[in-house]
């Protein structure tokens, strides 16, 4: 890494950061609930296994390349990835629904074996406002798990190839 200047992290973006940690740990408690509550289970689970390992790898692909920030997606070749990042209002929405549709489960579960599917269709069929609701709020939540896929792949790709050409400089 000779050569590079790697800016050091003030306290200011310590503390800006810190909400994001917070907010992360309170949304993996949430889906770790939720798979509790609801059958299959494994599809909470999976979701915060694809949270989690497409940030990790997006930081450690970011820190490979030299980028100050992750959400750095100019080089992007997906529409998605760069209306995602590139738009804070639409990110904001996106993480949002996908934060009330959680609350919205755990709040709909009236027992330990709901079945997620039965859940959604026959809560959206009681109340035109919670249906309304259900729709953005997965709409947002469908558009972050895209965003999470895309950008796993594309971090693992970039990850590869400083690898592939780390090699060749051998």
């Amino acid at each position: 890494m000779a050569g590079k200047s790697v800016p050091k992290p003030t306290m200011l973006s310590v503390y800006l950061y810190y909400p994001n940690i917070i907010g992360g740990i309170s949304t993996a408690c949430l889906l770790v609930i939720l798979s509790q509550v609801y059958r299959p289970g494994l599809v909470f689970l999976s979701l915060l296994a694809l949270d989690i390992s497409s940030h990790w790898l997006q930081m450690f692909s970011t820190f490979l390349s030299g980028k100050v920030s992750h959400k750095d997606v100019k080089d992007s070749t997906s529409w998605l990835f760069k209306l995602y990042y590139g738009n804070r209002m639409f990110m904001a929405y996106c993480c949002v629904a996908c934060e009330v549709l959680y609350i919205l489960l755990f709040l709909l579960a009236k027992s330990q074996t709901e079945n997620l599917t039965s859940v959604l269709v026959g809560s959206a069929k009681q109340n035109m406002l919670l249906s309304i609701l259900l729709g953005l709020s997965l709409f947002g939540w469908a558009v972050k798990q895209a965003v999470n896929v895309i950008q796993l792949k594309t971090a693992a790709d970039a990850c590869v190839l400083y690898d592939v050409e780390k090699q060749q400089k051998r």
